[in-house]
């Protein structure tokens, strides 16, 4: 359909501006003069109108899920530009009507920052230009995001271990710019385990997870990874040491200990929680300083007299509780000195370290608890001659059965540094924890 312009002029020169047109568009126009007796036309005349321009610039700082592109308008065709921006797909030749940014109005240089993108993946991008009249696009560029990085996840510390089962777990605390598609726990009895080996896969996703590690032999040791995979890879955890538990020994109490074999022998995983001898009599608590002070006879106490913020820790006990051989369990004892040496020398290398609960549930600070060996040993502290208590969290402490002289006796001790395993002595009516043993 023919467009017309009327001027109000009747004769001589006429000058009409025609407004509306589309950027970028051949026109043909003639004039015209109407009378009574009709209508003339002058001759044909060509134009083409100014496209309003836009320059994609450059794809820049691309990573995992951005990049940075922009343009350049130099002028608008005599309109009036409403949008200006970049849109982009993972198809050629991309519209405003898919993904895009808007970065304000008119002519001249902008920026913009694509966001939202997936990892490994190629776009196709190109700035565009808005107004009433239409809309212009630069030139196409096309880019690929950078790959996604493995997740990163650490290992849950060992909990609920029996003889055949743990429990244990992972947090994924960075899918790595990807979807993380599986994760869970894998396992070995030789170290540095992958999923090639033993697993279970415990959901998708970041996050924390958990789950039962099942069908473990008894004292036996084994070597646990999270893992969590997405399409770049699979990403592990720190290396974190089970030890499976060999029995089970009951105190007269009822209290349950778990059980560990080292070398030839057996140990209770726990300090000794006992209120009676073997043979039924009771041992006294003992919790004015004054009294505790002056004992030649048994004691016990819980470690600041606190049974509900200690018990884990178990009871201290002076070692003239130690010296009636009928405070462990029946059959089991408290080891010698020489016995403890036993335990340590056939651990090896670094036995402080083995010997220790791992992580810092029960230690202030644990730099090297690896509790490889099982024993789990936990830092009960210490009660002191005059009744005062000391260094639980940092420091544990365990009597011997072996006299050293009259007044005083061996035990042994662990520090939250120590790697190794001191052995010492002190008086009599010191409490120190207690772990009950017997050789197999």
């Amino acid at each position: 359909m023919d467009s017309i312009v009327r001027s109000s002029s009747h004769s001589g020169t006429i000058s009409i501006k025609v407004t509306g047109l589309t950027p970028g568009t051949t026109y043909y126009s003639k004039p015209f003069a109407s009378n009574n007796l009709g209508t003339g036309y002058g001759d044909i005349d060509q134009f083409t109108t100014d496209d309003f321009l836009v320059t994609t610039n450059p794809i820049s700082l691309i990573t995992q899920t951005t990049a940075r592109c922009g343009g350049y308008i130099p002028g608008n065709g005599g309109v009036s530009i409403i949008a200006r921006g970049v849109c982009w797909d993972v198809s050629p030749n991309p519209t405003t009507a898919l993904n895009k940014t808007v970065d304000g109005s008119g002519t001249g240089t902008f920026v913009s920052d694509l966001t939202g993108l997936r990892p490994s993946t190629t776009y196709y991008a190109r700035a565009y230009v808005s107004a009433r009249e239409g809309t212009a696009y630069g030139s196409e560029k096309i880019f690929t995001t950078t790959q996604a990085a493995i997740p990163t996840v650490t290992t849950t510390a060992i909990s609920s271990v029996t003889v055949s089962s743990a429990v244990t777990g992972g947090t994924v605390t960075s899918d790595g710019g990807a979807t993380v598609t599986d994760r869970g726990i894998c396992w070995n009895t030789t170290g540095n385990p992958t999923v090639t080996n033993s697993k279970i896969s415990l959901g998708s996703g970041s996050g924390s997870y958990s789950g039962s590690l099942s069908g473990l032999q008894p004292n036996s040791l084994y070597f646990i990874k999270a893992y969590a995979v997405n399409s770049s890879g699979t990403g592990y955890g720190n290396e974190v040491i089970l030890r499976t538990y060999g029995g089970t020994v009951t105190d007269i109490d009822g209290n349950i200990y778990n059980t560990v074999n080292i070398g030839n022998q057996s140990w209770m995983v726990g300090n000794l929680k006992t209120t009676k001898f073997s043979d039924g009599s009771a041992i006294p608590l003992v919790t004015e300083n004054t009294i505790w002070s002056g004992l030649t006879t048994p004691g016990r106490c819980w470690y600041n007299n606190s049974e509900m913020v200690n018990k884990d820790y178990g009871q201290l006990y002076n070692w003239y509780a130690v010296n009636t051989t009928t405070l462990c369990p029946a059959g089991w004892h408290v080891p010698t000195d020489a016995e403890w040496t036993t335990m340590t020398t056939y651990l090896g290398s670094l036995p402080g370290a083995q010997l220790k609960e791992a992580g810092t549930l029960h230690w202030t600070s644990n730099t090297n608890g690896t509790n490889r060996s099982g024993f789990t040993g936990l830092p009960g502290g210490y009660r002191t001659s005059n009744g005062t208590f000391s260094y639980i969290g940092s420091s544990a402490y365990w009597w011997t059965s072996t006299l050293y002289y009259t007044t005083r006796a061996r035990y042994r001790s662990l520090t939250s540094t120590s790697t190794s395993v001191v052995s010492s002595y002190n008086y009599l009516n010191y409490g120190f924890s207690v772990r009950c043993m017997k050789v197999l």
